[in-house]
């Protein structure tokens, strides 16, 4: 069976909204799964909680996640949350 990656685009504000919209995706998405951080500056607390619960979902599901054009401070957080290592980064 092919891989397919679908493009998700997350916009600066909302990204806990957004992510939990994306996380419906799964159900549909064989392969890969690109989400688009280039408009996001900055993780807040619920952002992060979303975060964890869509890798967790894509992990069970068996979607590998990637994330786009994320910044070095939104890197950061998911280091710090030990987040880092379930998403794999693409410039």
């Amino acid at each position: 069976m092919a891989t397919i990656a679908v493009m998700l685009k997350i916009e600066g504000e909302g990204v806990a909204c957004a992510l939990r919209q994306a996380g419906e995706k799964l159900d549909t998405t064989n392969g890969q799964l690109v989400v688009d951080f280039s408009s996001v500056g900055r993780i807040d607390p619920a952002a992060l909680a979303a975060m964890e619960e869509f890798a967790r979902l894509a992990d069970s599901r068996g979607v590998k996640l990637a994330l786009r054009g994320v910044n070095i401070e939104v890197y950061k957080v998911l280091k710090l949350a030990k987040l880092a290592a379930r998403f794999s980064f693409l410039s």
